[in-house]
């Protein structure tokens, strides 16, 4: 007889992906038993708790009533272990962080093992790519995203700031001028991003709203922005980019960071996601607690860092 308990769970957690698979995946089962614990729990309360299509999966009516009440008594429990255990919830499973690549590698996973040795009993699925995830149909419990949060069927909760600067190596500044106002850029070797528009190969766009495009040129674009750091770096051209991507190069002298005569475009921050329609787990909160808590009101790319580093050339 299948766990009455666990079916409960693979029905919220449905309920909250939008997707059998998904829920799979969170609870770390197989599809056909999730559809199992689905098919036996609607049995056992006699009635359809959810749609099915090969598209989607959608709630009934019953369905939303059941959920109201099971979401309660899920809450509750995890109330309850929390209590049990000493002021925390002692967090289990596998949490699966999704982030950008450069993000990622930089910011995130050195800070897994503090993490893992906070939470042992817990694993982490570390994916790191450049393209914006499916949380939902790709089971994903928390992704890292910079900029503008649009969709709405994630919370969104700020880590820190993300603010850009203009950079060049002080040989590249010492050949070509160091540019002193915008007019000034398209004469300039500026590399381009190539999956952003306000920073990709053709434009760049400045002011605290991006109001101002810019049209730039030049003989390198990426996909990603450790690539380009290390043109610059290397004297290559002028690189427009997050400042936890140039702040080491930065603070070694490697590069050298301008003002112009209007300010950088500013990112609305760094932000960690996850799905709006259900309650995040104690794993998910553990994470993005211990995020803000290592990243602070200054967070570690930004410390030391002027606000300019003036030119030297």
């Amino acid at each position: 007889m299948l766990d009455r308990f666990t079916g409960i769970q693979v029905f919220a957690r449905i309920a909250g992906l939008g997707s059998f698979s998904g829920a799979a995946r969170s609870l770390g089962m197989s599809q056909t038993m999730a559809t199992k614990h689905m098919v036996a729990l609607e049995d056992r309360l006699g009635v359809k708790l959810l749609h099915r299509t090969t598209r989607k999966v959608t709630l009934t009516e019953a369905g939303r009533r059941y959920l109201e009440g099971t979401e309660r008594i899920l809450g509750e429990l995890e109330e309850a272990d929390a209590a049990a255990s000493a002021e925390r919830v002692e967090v289990t499973g596998t949490l699966r962080v999704n982030a950008p690549v450069s993000f990622g590698v930089r910011e995130i996973a050195p800070l897994l093992a503090t993490f893992s040795r906070t939470h042992p009993a817990l694993a982490v699925d570390l994916g790191l790519n450049d393209r914006v995830v499916d949380l939902v149909e790709e089971g994903w419990d928390v992704a890292i995203r910079i900029g503008r949060i649009d969709d709405q069927t994630l919370i969104a909760r700020m880590l820190a700031r993300c603010r850009l600067m203009v950079a060049a190596s002080p040989a590249y500044l010492q050949e070509r001028g160091t540019p002193r106002t915008l007019a000034d850029l398209p004469s300039h070797n500026c590399f381009g991003y190539t999956l952003s528009s306000a920073l990709g190969p053709h434009r760049w766009q400045f002011g605290s709203d991006g109001d101002v495009d810019v049209p730039i040129r030049g003989d390198l674009r990426a996909n990603n922005g450790d690539a380009l750091v290390a043109a610059a770096v290397a004297g290559q051209g002028l690189v427009y980019e997050p400042t936890f991507l140039l702040g080491d190069e930065i603070r070694a002298g490697r590069l050298v960071a301008f003002e112009l005569d209007r300010p950088p475009l500013e990112l609305p921050g760094v932000f960690a996601v996850y799905a709006a329609n259900r309650r995040p787990p104690a794993k998910v909160r553990a994470f993005i607690d211990f995020l803000v808590g290592r990243f602070g009101d200054l967070p570690p790319w930004d410390r030391g860092l002027s606000p300019t580093s003036e030119p030297t050339v």
